[in-house]
């Protein structure tokens, strides 16, 4: 379905159940960074991106791949596995939030993992060397390079480029 398609759909479908219907079959972005790309793989260009806790409108589904639609009218592909049905509310002013939290720690919060999870598990395990695991999370590979590394291998994805 092409974006354009999809946002008069998603326009069409607000104004008729006046957004009370609509709202839940929004997704909520539940990765630090979303990487919304042009075509349903890890490999297409990136022609948006959206943070955590973001509600976007889901679209049609093609294998593990979603088009969806941001608030801000773009659209393009994401991994399924980058969205949650749940809707997360981030508000410093909610009874519930203490404190204000960074990108890097709501995504880490998402997935059950946060600084004192980690210091726990430091205290508990002293000889562990976290050195190579903070590389590779600072480490960022372009769609390019990439592709450039499975052709190099003579490799292809399971669900091609």
């Amino acid at each position: 379905m092409p974006c354009k398609t999809l946002a008069v759909l998603a326009a069409a479908l607000t104004a008729l159940c006046a957004g009370a219907l609509c709202a839940a079959d929004a997704m909520t972005v539940c990765v630090q960074e979303l990487q919304v790309r042009e075509r349903p793989s890890f490999l297409g260009r990136i022609v948006a991106t959206a943070p955590y806790g973001t509600r976007v409108t889901p679209g049609v589904q093609q294998g593990p791949w979603m088009q969806v639609q941001l608030p801000d009218g773009a659209c393009g592909w994401v991994h399924a596995s980058a969205l949650t049905k749940r809707k997360i509310k981030l508000s410093a002013g909610d009874k519930n939030v203490s404190q204000t939290a960074d990108a890097g720690e709501l995504a880490l919060a998402g997935k059950g993992f946060n600084q004192q999870v980690e210091g726990e598990l430091r205290a508990k395990n002293p000889d562990l060397d976290f050195t190579w695991v903070d590389r590779m999370e600072a480490m960022k590979a372009t769609p390019e390079q990439i592709l450039e590394f499975l052709q190099k291998g003579g490799l292809s994805p399971a669900g091609g480029l």
